[in-house]
């Protein structure tokens, strides 16, 4: 149990939950740009409630992908 205490493994766990959280930016701002209009605006300013939804569902997707290959 104390193995999680170490430098190193503490470490390694704020590298990993670093670029998870990287990866699951640099993933929306390529949706984004591959979708016809712009996801900010839509979900911020016009509040599109069926959208937020789905982008939602993709972040939580990557995120999967992203704790799978780490810990994989």
């Amino acid at each position: 149990m104390l193995e999680y205490l170490k430098p190193a493994a503490l470490i390694g766990a704020l590298v990993y939950s670093l670029l998870g959280v990287v990866f699951v930016v640099v993933a929306f701002v390529v949706i984004d740009k591959l979708t016809p209009y712009h996801l900010w605006q839509e979900l911020i300013e016009k509040k599109n409630q069926p959208l937020a939804t789905v982008v939602a569902a993709m972040c939580l997707a990557i995120a999967i992908i992203v704790a799978a290959a780490i810990h994989g």
